[in-house]
């Protein structure tokens, strides 16, 4: 069995890649997988470190006959009759990927999508969620330290790898300040993981919300934290994730006390907004940095207007205009809106996703897919839909 590896093609460009060239090797030399890679010139490890391993770098993908990438591949590339593993952005009927799907479909390809590989418990076992939490709770940093011009850290793309992140972690100039995390997934433990190592101290909710410190804290809160049921009856997180119309938010009493908040949850869009803009206008009111990681524009953080770039990952929130301002200005919010965060430590991000995809997917490819791990992530498959996908027929069709 074949296994090419894509040279990422979509603008802009992204330097990631599903193994590194260590994994190549490892996967050569216990599986009996022969692996190709695509010559690139962007890729986040050179084309001559794939070869010092051993693995042949290769413009022509035709005889491999399982391709991964990261993102979609435009639909002019595609190689009919291929199995295909990426993100393709169809699931949720995104209309800039119809007619990649389309394509697909014409072209006989089995479709893997990264997004629903999931395991029997409905848990998700690839994705770069984690990274995504680490770039930014430290670009949160970032931005206090510039907002409060307490210190300077160097922007995490510039950074040679995570080691170099943390390395510039020990500039920061914290005093008393209090720092609120949302979430409780691959997002919000790898926001953690930052926290804990510029040696922040977490703190409980109620200590939070009624303590003063002599010392930074932060308190990181799961979906119940800060929500309730509009009724007041009593709620469980089922019955959340079933009818999250039924509850309101109850972020307000956390603001008031939250000088940096880092939003690493996962938000259903009927859930309640967290806070709205009249929210932020309210003296009780008191967050000055958000780094928004779910990054849902004009949605639950209602200060992320839009999304910002890797290059200028801040821009302010100005509560009274309801526009965007300087962020250094007073009682204007910072705002860290990155929408793909992993980007800034391809190298690091990259060898992670890579050990997921070696630890969770790559044993269902070598026993035959035994527990249809990869049938049920699989969206279409000669010339058709699968099934679990068929809700994505008037879609496809343009519909």
């Amino acid at each position: 069995m074949k296994i090419g590896i894509l040279r990422e093609e979509k603008s802009p460009p992204d330097r990631r890649v599903i193994f590194t060239p260590d994994q190549c090797k490892w996967i050569i030399d216990n599986s009996n997988f022969d692996i190709y890679v695509q010559s690139s010139n962007i890729r986040c490890f050179s084309d001559k470190l794939y070869s010092q391993n051993g693995i042949q770098i290769v413009d022509d993908l035709s005889h491999c006959d399982i391709l991964l990438g990261i993102k979609e591949v435009p639909k002019e590339l595609l190689l009919p009759s291929k199995i295909y593993f990426y993100f393709s952005h169809t699931i949720k009927k995104q209309s800039y990927n119809r007619l990649l799907l389309s394509k697909m479909l014409d072209f006989n390809i089995q479709m893997v999508d990264y997004e629903v590989l999931k395991n029997s418990t409905n848990k998700r076992l690839l994705g770069f969620g984690r990274y995504a939490g680490i770039v930014g709770a430290y670009n949160g940093l970032l931005a206090y330290g510039l907002k409060s011009q307490k210190f300077n850290l160097k922007p995490a793309y510039l950074c040679e790898n995570r080691r170099e992140v943390e390395a510039e972690l020990m500039k920061i100039k914290l005093h008393k300040e209090k720092i609120l995390l949302t979430g409780n997934g691959r997002v919000a433990n790898g926001a953690l993981e930052i926290l804990n190592f510029a040696n922040i101290k977490e703190v409980t909710i109620n200590d939070y919300l009624n303590k003063d410190f002599n010392e930074t804290v932060f308190c990181k809160l799961d979906t119940l934290d800060y929500n309730q049921r509009i009724d007041g009856k009593k709620s469980n997180k089922n019955d959340f994730y079933t009818n999250p119309k039924n509850y309101k938010s109850t972020f307000m009493k956390y603001a008031k006390h939250t000088d940096i908040f880092i939003a690493g949850h996962f938000h259903d869009s009927d859930a309640p907004y967290l806070f709205t803009r009249e929210d932020i206008r309210s003296n009780d009111f008191n967050i000055t940095v958000v780094a928004d990681i779910s990054c849902d524009i004009d949605g639950p953080v209602a200060c992320t207007i839009r999304s910002s770039t890797i290059e200028k990952p801040i821009y302010g929130y100005n509560p009274i205009t309801e526009s965007e301002d300087n962020f250094c200005n007073d009682d204007v919010i910072a705002v860290m809106a990155v929408d793909n965060l992993p980007c800034e430590l391809p190298k690091d991000s990259s060898e992670d996703f890579g050990n997921e995809f070696i630890e969770n997917i790559l044993p269902h490819l070598l026993n035959n897919d035994e527990n249809d791990v990869i049938k049920n992530a699989t969206i279409c498959l000669d010339g058709d839909l699968t099934p679990k996908f068929e809700y994505l027929r008037d879609y496809v069709n343009g519909n």
